[in-house]
């Protein structure tokens, strides 16, 4: 052909001499190697053959006014309550010591008093108490409203290795991701009316997270605190409760629910002694 012909001149030319069979054919192979590289590379992702974003980059936490685990799941798993539970408690909302970062304090009887949020760092702080004040320690208090899981993991592992016993004074409570340093303790104790309850990890995904890549996160977290819990001798229907619940709300165990789970170990703190009755005075004697 002259080599002053357009394209177009030449695609139709080249039509003219193939038969429509032959067009068919040709289509209908570069359709088959298009399916074909697309399935290789799904694969090959797939397998790790190739690199693919972390799931878990395209997931943004949620901050709640109450702050809760700081691990993402996804929102595909939302609860499914039947008819609402009337065993769930409002989450409680913070306030003053209570909302700040944790703080420590040794008092009399080797009890070490961890108070307020778990903020993301807060283990480092922990463990350099217990590094500096470790000899005199033997149980840790804690009464807090929960925050980051992944310094809550930490700080529950410390308390197993260094062997303390673990508490929640009458009245105080332990919430969201506070049980799992609670569940650290080689002997774990509750007081009278004390609060431990749990809930389910608040996120939201962004745009570009597919679902599957959400479930994988979901796994991997859970696959992470029942782990943990396991090794602390907790039973994993503890989980169970805490994935089943709502974000906002709060499964708090009832105090059978604390023994029977292995949640607390030891016998409960005794409050404040009742005040004694007054003796009884002899009756007047009646002159005849």
């Amino acid at each position: 052909m002259p080599q002053s012909m357009t394209t177009s001149q030449r695609f139709h030319g080249w039509l003219s001499d193939h038969p429509d069979e032959q067009i068919l054919r040709w289509i209908f192979r570069s359709i088959v190697a298009v399916t074909v590289a697309a399935l290789a590379a799904d694969l090959a992702t797939g397998q790790g053959w190739i690199s693919a974003p972390d799931p878990a980059s395209s997931l943004t936490e949620t901050r709640q006014a109450s702050p809760g685990l700081d691990l993402p799941a996804p929102s595909i798993l939302a609860p499914w309550l039947p008819g609402g539970d009337k065993r769930l408690a409002p989450l409680p909302q913070p306030d003053g010591a209570m909302a700040k970062p944790m703080t420590f304090e040794l008092v009399g009887g080797g009890k070490l008093m961890a108070t307020g949020t778990i903020t993301p760092g807060i283990s480092e702080a922990f463990a350099a108490e217990i590094g500096k004040r470790g000899d005199y320690i033997k149980t840790v208090v804690l009464n807090s409203p929960g925050g980051s899981v992944t310094d809550a993991l930490a700080m529950g592992r410390l308390i197993r290795e260094r062997k303390f016993a673990t508490e929640v004074e009458a009245g105080k409570y332990c919430a969201s991701s506070c049980p799992l340093v609670f569940a650290g303790g080689v002997e774990r104790r509750a007081g009278d009316k004390a609060a431990i309850g749990v809930h389910q990890v608040a996120a939201i995904s962004s745009a570009s997270a597919a679902p599957r890549d959400e479930m994988d996160v979901a796994q991997r977290i859970s696959a992470r605190c029942q782990r943990y819990l396991g090794d602390m001798g907790i039973n994993l229907q503890v989980w169970v409760h805490a994935m089943e619940t709502p974000h906002d709300k709060l499964f708090v165990f009832k105090r059978d629910e604390l023994t029977s789970l292995n949640i607390v170990t030891a016998a409960p703190v005794a409050g404040p002694a009742p005040a004694a009755p007054a003796p009884a005075l002899p009756a007047p004697k009646i002159r005849s």
